[in-house]
């Protein structure tokens, strides 16, 4: 459908892919079309920016304003998922942009702009400080295209070292941020080097290996005081139909919500008489602080009373 085709050209557009794919959605939905011949004025200098626009197909040509010096006219040609109209310091082109070849171009008419300045890059309609613990976990600050700042956050379970699914969390949401969210994660391989400090923020930097039609592939470095400390190589493929396979059997398991969780379990622990008392004084002095995602173990009511 046009829809698709609109969001999935949109999401190799460098400045959209780190926007919440339902910004995306919506941005594909208001953008227009627009062509234009070989000489046509795309833009003009000193006229009112009217929007975003983005390069659909052909090529257009950058001029520097009139008044610029002859040597340092920065002259240059923008091709396909090139843009111009935002971010300008103010509300009128500096500069004309001239059609080279037959060109078409996505405009996003300047009341949408909003939707480009989101507070979050996973939900357009929320702040950081609503999200859950995991989702915390999972929020990047963008400091550069391809170039993510993660925390391990002060209330998160502490393993001593930054908790390699942690590594493996963030340095995929980067990952994701780069290709067209129409593409899937189907495939990684992750490389621990050197272990990770809880209390500094960690840099992930995602390098573009490959994007085709179907596939995209991503390697990102995670490092610390300039050290790479670990490396995800990743793919992503949209979804397409193909060969069906013999899926697990299911284990004969009871459901989630018969089975106990970790805090459950260490409630039931401590007031246990069959638990020696050194055992449960201690335990109960621990902190204890529950993990982002929460677990039920696949125990019987009995082995969950027994000492390990």
């Amino acid at each position: 459908s046009r829809w698709c085709a609109v969001t999935e050209f949109l999401g190799q557009v460098p400045l959209l892919q780190c926007l919440p794919g339902s910004s995306i959605r919506r941005i594909a939905e208001a953008v227009q079309v627009k062509h234009y011949e070989p000489g046509d004025y795309v833009a003009r200098e000193g006229e009112p920016v009217d929007g975003l626009c983005i390069i659909l197909d052909g090529q257009a040509e950058v001029s520097a304003p009139a008044n610029t010096e002859e040597a340092n006219r920065p002259d240059y040609v923008l091709n396909k998922y090139d843009y111009f109209g935002y971010g300008t310091n103010s509300s009128v082109h500096q500069v004309n942009v001239i059609a080279v070849t037959k060109l078409s171009c996505f405009v996003l008419p300047s009341q949408y702009g909003h939707l480009l300045q989101t507070k979050t890059i996973w939900n357009a309609e929320e702040t950081p400080e609503s999200h859950s613990l995991m989702e915390q976990i999972l929020h990047l600050e963008k400091l550069e295209v391809d170039i993510f700042r993660g925390f391990t956050l002060p209330e998160a379970p502490t393993f001593n070292q930054v908790f390699g699914g942690q590594l493996i969390a963030q340095a995929l949401a980067a990952a994701s941020k780069t290709v067209d969210c129409l593409k899937l994660v189907h495939s990684l391989h992750a490389i621990f080097l050197i272990a990770g400090d809880n209390n500094m923020p960690i840099i992930y930097q995602v390098h573009r290996e490959r994007d085709g039609t179907s596939f995209a592939t991503r390697k990102v470095e995670a490092k610390q005081k300039g050290l790479v400390m670990f490396t995800l190589i990743v793919s992503f493929q949209k979804e397409e139909l193909g060969f069906e396979h013999q899926a697990a059997i299911m284990p004969d398991v009871p459901p989630p919500e018969q089975l106990l969780n970790m805090e459950e379990i260490r409630e039931r622990r401590l007031t246990d008489p069959r638990f020696p008392m050194q055992y449960r004084n201690s335990a109960a002095k621990k902190k204890f602080v529950p993990w982002p995602i929460e677990m039920r173990f696949c125990q019987d009511s009995k082995s969950q009373h027994e000492p390990r």
